[in-house]
């Protein structure tokens, strides 16, 4: 039976960004399955006892930029901790990466994902901005029109919803959250105990 990996996540998660190509190499190794789930976390946070960064206590906002700073450099990533355009509005980037991942599969989703992840905090680009979202698709080779169009229709938006709805109904809290046989695994700090799973 095939193993299939739950990835609940924003595009705009800096944690998920550091945590996104590990997960690949992971699910790789296993020979998993990626199931890209973008969810909407400003109806999340608010049930589940989360704070935008902007809301949080300063001790907090400042101890969490030296933890991005010691993961990129221990995952030998690129990174601004204090990019441009952050926060930015992630829901077009994730009704697009819903589209993706329902419509084009598994690994074109992951490189969309991937370049969004680097426009934002490696290449300070406001990817909230229709224009570059257009310029992330054309860079896979996709038609960036079709996929727009189908990103933005009634029913990714509906999809969009139910897959937050899921996110809830299974306790998920934070970005990135990731499930294997129903085993919840919340963090990129986690990943390691993903990959025992995985390999049990």
């Amino acid at each position: 039976m095939a193993k299939t990996i739950d990835y609940y996540f924003s595009p705009n998660s800096p944690w998920s960004y550091l945590g996104h190509d590990r997960l690949a190499i992971f699910a790789r190794k296993h020979r998993a399955k990626i199931d890209l789930k973008p969810v909407d976390y400003a109806q999340i946070f608010p049930v589940t006892g989360g704070l935008p960064v902007a809301k949080r206590a300063p001790a907090r906002q400042q101890y969490r930029l030296v933890e991005l700073a010691r993961w990129r450099d221990q995952n030998h990533l690129q990174l601004n901790t204090e990019p441009k355009f952050f926060p930015y509005d992630p829901g077009l980037a994730s009704l697009l990466l819903v589209a993706a991942n329902d419509d084009l599969g598994e690994t074109l989703a992951m490189l969309i994902a991937s370049a969004i992840y680097k426009g934002c905090w490696v290449q300070e680009r406001d990817m909230a901005d229709p224009e570059e979202l257009y310029g992330i698709i054309k860079s896979q080779g996709l038609d960036t029109s079709e996929l727009l169009a189908r990103a933005s229709s009634d029913e990714n938006r509906a999809r969009y919803q139910a897959l937050t709805d899921e996110a809830l109904a299974r306790g998920v809290f934070g970005a990135p959250t990731y499930f294997y046989n129903d085993e919840m695994f919340w963090g990129q700090d986690r990943l390691d105990f993903l990959d025992q799973a995985l390999a049990d």
